[in-house]
């Protein structure tokens, strides 16, 4: 597998909206040199352990050549913020829902709109059939485990 720069991020467009790089609360968002800094949709505060799940802003629509690793950003991370590592399938379309959990002793304040996780994709070496499972096609919401029926 191959890391995808910017430029083949840009020529792929795997979210909308697509932004370049800027900077938003402080933090960069949109496009990098290696990936592209997601945010989050509805702001909150997590309390020193809590637990929640939260959707992003942007819609992924993946090639089925591609795909991508969900990784935490160093400026949360350096505040006791972990996302959860969530591989994003080749062929799938939807909003993620990230799993996010404070670590710190102090409560986090996560605005609305604010950059929270960088996404690195990964160019496959062969297409794929691409994703057909039960999160295809996740709605604009924070969505729950869904567990499958033995």
């Amino acid at each position: 597998m191959t890391v995808l720069s910017s430029p083949t991020i840009r020529s792929i467009k795997p979210v909308t909206p697509f932004i370049e790089a800027t900077q938003i609360h402080g933090m960069t968002a949109g496009l990098s040199h290696c990936g592209y800094d997601i945010r989050i949709k509805d702001g909150f505060t997590l309390q020193s352990g809590q637990f929640r799940i939260a959707s992003t802003v942007e819609r992924f629509e993946m090639p089925d050549d591609v795909m991508a690793v969900v990784h935490d950003k160093s400026t949360w991370a350096r505040r006791g913020l972990s996302v959860f590592n969530t591989v994003i399938e080749p062929g799938w379309k939807g909003f993620l829902t990230l799993e996010l959990v404070n670590n710190s002793f102090r409560p986090i304040e996560i605005g609305a709109g604010s950059p929270i996780a960088q996404v690195i994709f990964h160019r496959l070496d062969a297409p794929v059939s691409g994703y057909a499972g039960k999160y295809q096609h996740q709605a604009d919401r924070p969505v729950a485990a869904i567990l499958e029926d033995a």
